[in-house]
């Protein structure tokens, strides 16, 4: 008797995900980041739970060290110094100040560590490799809602009990831009230094070093108005951050509002920064087992 024929067609399995090289470097891959959204939240959570865990003030801290850093500026700038603070007490001026530095200086130092710090998860399994510094930035813009109701808090204390005119502008409607433009440069430059710190792993020690003493060359801390023209106004003037800042007070307080020239220069500059950074890290994600 003879056997019939055997079918030797394989049914084409349906694949659930399909995992290809990246091919250009701008490549974003939104909908990739999208379909992890479930991971990025748990980083989310990972990040707040892993800093505050074994604490014991916990959250606390979110308020703790924006208070404490105003109140070291306010005597070492406003009392010993005597700087000017445009017109806003000085609290609220230090304050503003800080919480805006802190939501960008955040983003770019722990974004700068994430080929370093993930590498032994990167090796062990796939899955896109800009979720985790997305996660970053959400996490501390979380930690910048809390404290924006801190800031509020206090300016409402200065209205209620010491007096302060309220004068909040129409630039309070710019503020989720403002929110974007210091992730959009948080998370630029930290990606592209963490793409470069997979050969050169002395920068880990000069970002953080360096971003302290960047704070200093924008109005975190300083009146920009009260500075004399020269090479230092111009170079504060020059940082992108220079601008968020100035909008930031001025959409609270009515005071410092930068020019239109600055703005588009910010926005341009955080543009280009971000796609600078994106394009480095899709090209290091590639190879960065070799070298770290």
């Amino acid at each position: 008797m003879n056997e019939a024929p055997k079918n030797t067609t394989q049914e084409t399995e349906a694949w659930s995900l399909v995992i290809k090289p990246g091919r250009g470097a701008l490549q974003l891959r939104l909908g990739d980041i999208w379909n992890y959204r479930d991971l990025i939240l748990l980083f989310v959570r990972r990040d707040f739970v892993a800093i505050y865990k074994q604490t014991v003030l916990g959250p606390l801290w979110f308020f703790i060290q924006p208070v404490l850093a105003s109140l070291m500026y306010y005597v070492l700038f406003n009392r010993v110094a005597k700087q000017p603070t445009d017109g806003i007490p000085p609290i609220l001026f230090y304050m503003s100040g800080q919480i805006t530095w802190m939501y960008f200086s955040e983003c770019l130092l722990k974004t700068s560590n994430t080929f370093v710090a993930n590498a032994n998860l990167f090796g062990k399994v796939y899955f896109p490799r800009l979720v985790v510094p997305v996660s970053i930035v959400i996490s501390n813009m979380l930690r910048f809602g809390v404290q924006m109701l801190l800031l509020i808090s206090v300016f409402l204390f200065y209205a209620l009990f010491r007096d302060m005119e309220v004068q909040i502008t129409s630039a309070i409607f710019f503020l989720p831009l403002l929110l974007i433009m210091m992730a959009g440069l948080g998370l630029g430059a930290g990606i592209l230094i963490s793409a470069m710190t997979t050969k050169y792993r002395d920068l880990q020690f000069l970002v953080g070093f360096g971003t302290q003493l960047l704070m200093f060359a924008t109005p975190a801390v300083l009146s920009v108005k009260s500075l004399p023209d020269g090479i230092i106004k111009t170079a504060i003037e020059l940082n992108p951050m220079t601008p968020v800042i100035q909008l930031f007070r001025h959409a609270f307080f009515n005071t410092g509002s930068p020019e239109t020239w600055q703005l588009i220069y910010s926005g341009s500059f955080t543009l280009v920064l971000l796609l600078a950074g994106i394009a480095v890290f899709n090209r290091v994600e590639k190879s960065f087992m070799d070298t770290v």
